[in-house]
Parts: structure tokens; sequence; C-alpha cells
């Protein structure tokens, strides 16, 4: 069997994924790999650094709130018990308010600008409640100019020393936008005034881009590291995703050619579909050799009505070759349209079309083929095509022809001699009083012996109508029939045949059939009256109608009576054959002909001594016969 590669159609094949819009302009896979990995990449690393620089921003400020903290304690230590002490020998005290102010800076400003020396950036400084006044503010060198001025009322400061408590704030004051950490001086139970260390924001600032730029920096090394990294995988494995998908390609011609070996998972992929395109092979193959051995033609078309495979017995039957056909369509190839066609009525309609028999004609010749169709489907069950395969059954037709000949003429001559048979006994009765009749003088003789020879005359003339009506039977009236009442009927008259009791059961709901009332009145009546003659004793005989399936009804006869012989269930239908002295075997031969005149079946089950049961099978509607069709 030869086919073509299939061509893709269009709506052939697994739809292929949409790619997400921001990598639709990647058209490699090599591209969208890169793509995806450093998208995979960066993110992680964006999102670590912006952690690390929001928590170093909080770390930063924590850690100078702790620096000046820990400086304003150590302000407050070195103070020592407090103020008073360095306005020792101040004429007026504390109420010489430039003059103690004059002093504690005095006392005041090398340590404060040590401390400040200490730590660049950093400004420390005590401010004197009972003064209001800032005494020192190191680095002098900057900010001695704000020596002895108080603070504002809104001040922070301020609210450190009523609450006695640290504090540190962030804005803008005497040096500008600044964080500020402030710390109460308390001694005797009181605060006298507050120490101050601060630092500018900008420092703090510069020092947070410097923390920021490391984190860029670091991240931005991350970020290229790992490019180059996705860059030589990716060209790796593109190259190696290039050896398969070219190795696939070759493969749709040419299933024996295979992919080179890869490593790592990539190559067991490839050892998997060198394996399925080997079995796939062997399996084309062992395909190929059966359709190319089956007798019977063999044709497969696609969805389009174009033929895709053709078998040997096929290229016989039309007397074409697989060159001429395959490609092109079913249709004008073979002249033909879906009307006439087996194959193409599949197609359209989706129904399979079994043994439909035809006559193909091929030159002089003429074949008589039987053509069955039905419809090829993929994996998922999707339709695809159709397939037809052809019987030529001409030479079978032929010999069945003599064989029914036979069966006639073997036929013919049981009936010849059951009709000698039937015939001889009446005729030699008759001839045997004939010559005693011819000897004898008496009136009373003839009178007495005449009757007896008009009786068997009688005989014959019963045994020549009975097959007359076999041999001719009339033409069937058909017509719908209400089955139940005709059994009713006759019921009826067999019940004044015999003393047996005959009964009948009728299913409810019964459809009326088609058919001829007067045979199938004759045919269950015969069957009644082979039941009450089974009856020799009395008996009973019961009589069922009941749907048999969807579209037939069953007549069923039972009788308890002697029941058939094993050996003579196979005869009983034969025309002259009966177990009974004076029937003559045309009853039931003349109920099969009426059962098979209607389309129906007709079965018999019998038991020696037990019974016996005949039953009718018979379709609701009468079947035309179906009409020839081309198998092409």
């Amino acid at each position: 069997m030869t086919s073509p590669d299939p061509q893709p159609g269009p709506d052939r094949g697994p739809k292929r994924r949409r790619l997400p819009a921001l990598l639709r302009p990647l058209r490699t896979l090599r591209q969208r790999l890169i793509a995806t990995s450093l998208l995979i990449v960066a993110l992680p690393i964006s999102a670590v650094a912006v952690v690390l620089v929001y928590q170093e921003r909080e770390v930063v400020l924590l850690e100078k709130e702790k620096k000046l903290f820990a400086i304003t304690r150590i302000l407050d230590s070195e103070l020592g018990p407090g103020f008073d002490a360095y306005l020792d020998g101040l004429n007026g005290g504390w109420d010489n308010r430039d003059g103690a102010i004059e002093r504690l800076a005095q006392r005041l400003t090398p340590l404060t600008d040590r401390i400040a020396a200490s730590d660049p950036g950093v400004g420390v400084g005590y401010y004197v409640r009972r003064l209001d006044a800032i005494v020192t503010y190191g680095p002098s060198r900057d900010y001695a100019y704000t020596v002895g001025r108080s603070i504002p009322a809104d001040h922070p400061g301020r609210q450190v020393m009523a609450e006695n408590r640290p504090q540190i704030t962030q804005g803008s004051l005497v040096r500008g936008s600044i964080l500020n950490a402030m710390y109460p001086i308390e001694r005797r139970g009181q605060v006298i005034g507050y120490v101050w260390a601060n630092e500018t924001t900008e420092a703090i600032g510069l020092q947070q881009r410097l923390i920021d730029l490391a984190v860029f920096v670091t991240s931005l090394f991350g970020f290229g590291v790992a490019f180059v990294l996705v860059w030589v995988t990716s060209k790796r494995l593109s190259s190696e995703v290039d050896v398969v998908v070219h190795g696939l390609a070759a493969m749709k011609t040419d299933l024996r050619r295979r992919i080179p070996p890869l490593r790592d998972e990539l190559g067991e992929v490839v050892d998997a579909i060198n394996g399925m395109a080997k079995a796939l092979l062997d399996a084309r193959s062992l395909t190929e050799n059966i359709l190319s051995s089956v007798a019977d033609g063999i044709v497969a078309v696609d969805r389009r009505g174009v033929v895709t495979a053709i078998n040997p017995a096929a290229e016989r039957l039309y007397s074409v070759s697989a060159r001429q056909v395959l490609g092109r369509p079913y249709s004008k190839l073979f002249n033909t349209d879906a009307r006439h066609s087996a194959l193409l009525e599949t197609l359209d309609s989706g129904r399979p079309q079994l043994g439909i028999s035809v006559e193909l004609r091929r030159g002089e010749h003429t074949f008589r083929v039987d053509a069955s169709s039905t419809v090829l489907r993929d994996g998922d069950g999707r339709p695809i095509g159709a397939v037809v395969v052809l019987k030529d059954v001409s030479e079978r037709d032929r010999l069945m022809v003599q064989v029914m000949r036979a069966d006639r003429l073997a036929a013919l001559g049981e009936l010849t001699a059951g009709i000698a048979h039937e015939i001889r006994n009446p005729l030699t009765s008759i001839r045997g009083f004939l010559q005693y009749l011819q000897e004898c003088e008496s009136v009373e003789e003839w009178r007495h012996y005449g009757p007896l020879i008009i009786r068997e005359v009688d005989s014959l003339n019963h045994i020549v109508g009975e097959l007359l009506a076999f041999g001719r039977p009339r033409p069937p009236q058909i017509d719908a029939i209400d089955l139940g009442e005709l059994v009713k009927e006759t019921a009826f008259l067999a019940r004044g045949r015999s003393d047996a009791q005959v009964s009948v059961e009728i299913e409810p709901g019964l459809p009326a059939i088609d058919g001829d009332r007067e045979a199938l009145k004759q045919a269950i009546l015969n069957l009644v009256i082979n039941a009450i003659q089974a009856l020799p004793g009395g008996g009973r005989v019961d009589i069922e109608l009941a749907a048999a399936d969807a579209d037939q009804v069953a007549v069923r006869v039972r009788d308890n009576g002697v029941g058939i012989a094993p050996e003579n269930l196979s005869k009983v239908f034969d025309p002259f054959f009966s177990t009974k002295a004076s029937g003559t075997g045309l009853g039931l031969a003349m109920v099969h002909r009426i059962v098979d005149a209607h389309g129906g079946t007709i079965s018999v089950q019998s038991r020696t001594g037990a019974g016996t049961t005949v039953e009718m099978r018979l379709p609701v509607r009468l079947q035309p016969e179906p009409p020839s069709e081309d198998p092409r």
C-alpha cells in the first residue's frame, strides 16, 4: 500500500500556542530562552536590591541614631557634677548671664571641639536651661557664633528638657537639615539643660548613596554574570535543539533517518524519538505488507477527497497504478459523485456504508463488487478521511449460482420423489379396486367400492391442489394488520377442530404490522393445527404474541404434546416431510415460505415427550429492496 506524505491543511496539526505579548518579537527559541532566563534572573536580583536598599536606609539611620546618642552620653558624662563647678570664682555667679556664658564656653569648647574632631561631620554642644542659652557648639570654628543664643519656643530641645526624655529629630535647625540627637542633662533630680549631637542629612544621604551604588554595582555584576551563563547555556541548548529539529524535519520524508545522539535529558528525548520512529517504521512496514497481501481492494482519501492510499488489489480492480491516482481527487479519477459513491457518501455524511453490492465494468468484463466504507479518525477521534473496502464477489456469485442450481435440482428430485410417493398410494388403491371390479358383475360391489375410489381420487386432487398452492403462491396483498385480532380469530377457528385447550396471551400496546392478512392467517392456523395434532390424548396449546425487539413482533405457538425427535428437527420445513400417516408435509413448508415473504424468521424448539414451541418473528415494517450503488 502506498501513501504520500500528508500535506498540512488549514485545520490539521496542533494549534501553536500564542506567546505572551512581551515575547512575541522574539522569533527563535534561543532568543526566548535568553529573554525568559534574564527575566527570571532580573526579577529576584531587582527584588533583593530593592530590599537591600530599603533595609540599608533603615540600618544607616539606626546606626546614626545609636552613634549620636552615644556621643550625647559621652558629653553628659564629661560634664561631671554639672555647670556649677565651672562657675566657681565668677563674680556674680549665675546672675552674671554674659559672664556665665563666657566662662562655660571657655571651659567646654575644648571638650566639644575634641569630640567633634573625632567624628568629622558631627556637631555637638551644650544648652544651659538656667541661662536659656547655647554655651558651646563644636566645632567652634564653624558654630562659635551660636554661643549665647536661645532656642525658639517650639524647639524640640525644650520638650526634651520638659519631659526629661531623649529625642531624635530630623529637620532644619541651626546647621540646616540635620539628624539631631538630644539628651537631657539631669543633676540631683533636676534637668539643668540638654546636650546634643547631630549630623547633616546631606552627609547621611551621601553615605546612603554610596551604599546604593554598591548594591547597584553588585546587582549589575550579578546580572552580567547571569547573562553570560544564560548566553552560553542557551547557545549550547539551542544548538542541540536545532539538531533535534533538523532530525525531525528529515524524518518527515524518511523514517530511516536517525537523530544524532545528545547528552543529558535531550539525549533521552532523542533516544525516545529514534525509538518511536523505528516503531512507526516497523508498524508502517507491517501495515503495508498486510494491505499489500489483502485480496480485497482498499482505497483511502483525506477530508478533501484526495486519494492518500491504494493497495495492489484495488489497483488491479480499477486497472490503475498508485502513481496515477495518489494525490489526485477521487471523484475525478473514477467519474463519480457522492450520490453514487459509498466512499464519498461516507466522507460527506460521516455514516458508514456496509455491504453495498454493485456491478463494476472494466473493459468488456463486468465484476460484481461488495463495497463497505467507513470514516478514518486520528488519535483524538477527529475525522481525517474515509476508506472503502472493495470485495470482488463475481466468482463467489458464480459458484453460488451453481450451488443454488444443484440445490434446486436436488430439491426437485426430492419433490418428485415425494409427489410420486404421495400419488402412488391412491393410484395403487384405485388400480386394485378397478381390477377387482373388472371381474365383478355385482352392482352391490360397485356401489360398495365406488365411494372408496372417489375418496382416493379426492385425495389425489387434494395433493395436487396443495402442490399448486406451494408452487404458485399468489402475490402478497400488503396492508396494515392488527396481529392481535388475527391471532384471536385464528384461535377461535382452531378451537372448533379439537378438544384441546387453546389459550391466547397478547402483550398490550403492540403496533400494527405490514403484511398479507390471509397468508399470515393461514400460517398461524397451520402452526396451531400442527400443535393440536401433536396432542393425541388432549392437552394444551398456548399462543403468545409479544414484542421481540424495537422493530419486530413474535408469535409463539407452544404445545405439551409428543414433541419432535432431534433427528427430525432440521427436516420439519422440507416439502413432503411429515411424521403423520395422513400428512402431506407441505403445511410447515408453506408457513416457512409465508414468513420469508414477510422478511421474518421462524424457529422450532422441541423435546420428545415434553412438547414443541414454534416462534415466528415478523418485522413491523416491510423494508423495500435496496437499490444498487456504484462502489466507487
